[in-house]
């Protein structure tokens, strides 16, 4: 009975850890695998062009049995328009989501459309993307707990383009929910691996695209940080990275981890990390 209890504890425990910084709720999390193969195994039944974007993404629609859902096809490679795309960068940055317990970025995975091989991301039904905020002057949160909930789900995005160089974070990719969870969709452009992406991070005091610090972070996921070892990122990603690429996430782990530790140095381990 003890152990029973403790373990129930333990369980709770670990969800309000989670629940801390989860983007996506707690039941949308648990049905991940159920969608990853829907999106895999279900009909398509109808095809939209969406008409915006550089990678010509579709909206398909798909329905098994009784399931329905809707989801984004892209298949972008190589150059284009003096950038550097890949398809598989949307699926190794959902898996990357998935091993560092993000949860911002929904079910990616890889699926043939008239015999072209392209990452396939479940279409999400937010409320308004930042550019949305920006264009209609939508008032940003100032009270708790939403103004904490977006606070937090901003600083996260910035730490976890700095680690994995998403060199192209619009407000346009920048969704919210109505309480203003954070959803990030649009990696193709991500996992850098140049020496420059190496030696700086994205964000942060010496930030390549913008100088703006992380500020709060969850502590669980600095830990996942750390724990981040070639071998982890390799079983989680496969092949959609090279090896030179996972060196290059390794390389910013370290920048990442100095920059918090600065910050916790400065302004102390409760207002870093919570």
């Amino acid at each position: 009975m003890k152990r029973l209890i403790l373990s129930i504890i333990i369980f709770v425990f670990l969800l309000a850890i989670i629940a801390a910084y989860a983007q996506f709720t707690d039941e949308e999390i648990v049905e991940r695998e159920k969608i990853e193969a829907l999106l895999k195994t279900a009909d398509i039944i109808k095809a939209e062009e969406i008409g915006e974007g550089v990678t010509k993404p579709w909206r398909l629609y798909l329905k098994k049995g009784e399931e329905e859902l809707s989801a984004c096809w892209k298949n972008p490679q190589g150059v284009q328009q003096g950038h550097l795309e890949g398809w598989q960068y949307e699926i190794a940055a959902y898996r990357m989501d998935k091993l560092l317990g993000l949860n911002m970025i929904p079910p990616t995975v890889e699926r043939e459309y008239y015999e072209r091989k392209g990452s396939f991301q479940l279409w999400i039904v937010s409320e308004f993307s930042l550019l949305d905020v920006m264009e209609q002057g939508i008032p940003l949160p100032d009270k708790n707990p939403d103004a904490t909930v977006f606070n937090r789900g901003k600083y996260l995005a910035r730490a976890f383009d700095s680690l994995i160089a998403n060199e192209d974070r619009t407000q346009q990719n920048i969704r919210y929910t109505k309480d203003w969870r954070t959803i990030l969709i649009d990696h193709s452009r991500a996992f850098r691996s140049k020496k420059k992406y190496q030696k700086r991070l994205l964000y942060g005091k010496k930030g390549l695209k913008e100088k703006k610090l992380f500020r709060q972070l969850p502590h669980s996921f600095v830990e996942k940080v750390k724990a981040l070892e070639y071998d982890n990122i390799k079983n989680a990603v496969g092949s959609y990275l090279t090896d030179e690429e996972i060196n290059a996430v390794l390389a910013r782990k370290k920048l990442l981890l100095t920059e918090i530790e600065e910050m916790i140095n400065e302004m102390g381990q409760n207002k870093v990390l919570y």
